[in-house]
C-alpha cells in the first residue's frame, strides 16, 4: 500500500489546509521535480521558480494580507514547506528564508515604513531576501558575532561579512545581525547596490547544489537611519526568527523523507531478483515497514507543533525537538532507501541520493544536530552545557 498517510493526518486539517497541500504538490511535481536533477547536476540555482514561487503564494504566508502576506496559519505554511521540500531542500530552503527569516522580522521588527515598502514585494517574489546571523567563525555561538554598525552622521557604518548565507548572490535585501556601539545586537536592513556591499557565491558544494549560497561582505557600507529595524535589538530577535525557520524545517525534511519512501515502495515492487520482486523479500519488507512508521511519528510531531504554533504556545524546546528529529528520520530513511535501490539509488533517475545530500546540510543549518540536542538538555536539567 503506497500511502505516506497511514495515521489519517489528512483528516486532521481543515478543508483549506487539504487543498493548499494539493496545490503545492501538484506545483512541486510539475514546476520542480522535472528540472531539479539538472539544475542540481549543474550546480545552477533556478531562479525563474522566484516569481513562480511568488505567484503561488508560499512567501510570507503567515504574514497578513494588508502586506501582501497569506494570512494563513502555521499549519498551512508546514504543508507548504513540506510539499516543495518532495522537489527539492534548497527550494524549501529559498522558501524558509525568504518567510521566516526576511519577511517575518521585517514584519515583527520593522516599522510601519519598512513593512510597506519591502514586504510586497517580497511576497511576490518581486523582491529576494537573504538573513545574515552566520559568521566566518561564529555559528553555533550568534553571540560571538563580529560584525559591527558605528553611529555616523544621518545612520550608520557596517562593517564585517557572514558565511553561508542562502539566497545571498541573488537576494535584493539583506536582514543583517551587527554589534552596536553598546555591544548590543541590533537589526538593519542592507540593500544590493549600497557601496561596498559584496555578495561572493560559494562554490563546490555536494549540498544543497540547486540553491545559491553565498557570503555577505560589508566594507564600510553607509546604512541610512531608515533601514534600521527599530524592536530588532539583542540577540533575542534573531532567535525568534530562528524558530520560526525550524519549524518550516521540521515540516519540510517530512517531504523529501516521504519522497523518498515512495520512490523506494514503487522501485522494489518492480526491481526483480531471484525471479520475484525485492519487495517480496522480509529484508526490505522490514526496512519499509520501519521507514513508515518513523515517517508517520515524524507527522505527528510536526502537526501538533503547528497546533501549539497557531495558539501561540509553541516553545523554542519543542521546535528544537521537531527540528532535530524530523531532520534525522529523514536523512536516515533517505539512507535506507538508497540501500533498497541499489546502484540506481547514487544516479540522476532517482531522487534519492540528492535528497540525502541536501539533508546532510539541513540536518546542520539552522542550529547542528547537537546543539538542539543542548538546547533540550538545558530545558531537562536546568543547566547550561554551552560554555
Amino acid at each position: 500500500m503506497l500511502t505516506t498517510d497511514f495515521f489519517n493526518i489528512n483528516d486532521l486539517l481543515t478543508a483549506e489546509q487539504r487543498l493548499i497541500a494539493s496545490t503545492i504538490k501538484e506545483f512541486s511535481d510539475k514546476e520542480i521535480k522535472p528540472i531539479i536533477e539538472d539544475y542540481a547536476q549543474k550546480a545552477e540555482f533556478p531562479l525563474h521558480l522566484i516569481r513562480k514561487f511568488g505567484e503561488l503564494g508560499v512567501f510570507g504566508p503567515t504574514i497578513p494580507l494588508d502586506y501582501g502576506g497569506g494570512g494563513l496559519d502555521y499549519i498551512s505554511y508546514g504543508l507548504m514547506c513540506q510539499e516543495i521540500e518532495r522537489g527539492d531542500s534548497g527550494m524549501r530552503s529559498t522558501v524558509s528564508v525568504q518567510s521566516s527569516l526576511v519577511m517575518w522580522p521585517i514584519f515583527q521588527f520593522g516599522t510601519e515604513e519598512q513593512k510597506r515598502k519591502y514586504l510586497p514585494g517580497l511576497a511576490t517574489g518581486e523582491l529576494l531576501g537573504c538573513f545574515g546571523l552566520t559568521e566566518p567563525d561564529h555559528g553555533s555561538n550568534p553571540g560571538g558575532m563580529k560584525t559591527t554598525i558605528a553611529k555616523t552622521a544621518g545612520g550608520y557604518i557596517l562593517n564585517g561579512s557572514k558565511m553561508w548565507i542562502s539566497n545571498a548572490p541573488f537576494a535584493d535585501i539583506a536582514v543583517v545581525w551587527a554589534r552596536n556601539d553598546d555591544g548590543r545586537v541590533q537589526g538593519l536592513i542592507a540593500e544590493r547596490g549600497m557601496k561596498g556591499f559584496s555578495t561572493p557565491e560559494i562554490h563546490g558544494k555536494w549540498s544543497l547544489r540547486a540553491s545559491a549560497t553565498g557570503e555577505l561582505v560589508f566594507d564600510q557600507v553607509f546604512i541610512p537611519e531608515a533601514n534600521l529595524l527599530p524592536l530588532g535589538v539583542g540577540l533575542k530577535a534573531p532567535l525568534q526568527c530562528l524558530d520560526k525557520a525550524r519549524y518550516g524545517i521540521a515540516w519540510g525534511a517530512i517531504g523529501a523523507a516521504m519522497d523518498c519512501y515512495e520512490t523506494a515502495v514503487k522501485y522494489a515492487g518492480e526491481r526483480i531478483q531471484f525471479d520475484k520482486p525485492i519487495a517480496a523479500f522480509q529484508l526490505t519488507q522490514r526496512k519499509l515497514a520501519e521507514m513508515l512508521t518513523e515517517i508517520t511519528k515524524a507527522q505527528l510531531l510536526a502537526w501538533r507543533l503547528g497546533v501549539l504554533m497557531n495558539e501561540g504556545k509553541a516553545s523554542t524546546t519543542q521546535i528544537s525537538m521537531a527540528k532535530r528529529n524530523n531532520v534525522q528520520t529523514a536523512l536516515n530513511v533517505a539512507r535506507e532507501c538508497r540501500q533498497i535501490l541499489g546502484a540506481m539509488g547514487i544516479t540522476g533517475d532517482y531522487p534519492i541520493m540528492r535528497h540525502m545530500m541536501n539533508l546532510e546540510s539541513v540536518i546542520t543549518y539552522e542550529g547542528t544536530h547537537d546543539i538542539h540536542l543542548l538546547i533540550l538538555g538545558a530545558e531537562i536539567t536546568g543547566i547550561q552545557a554551552f560554555k
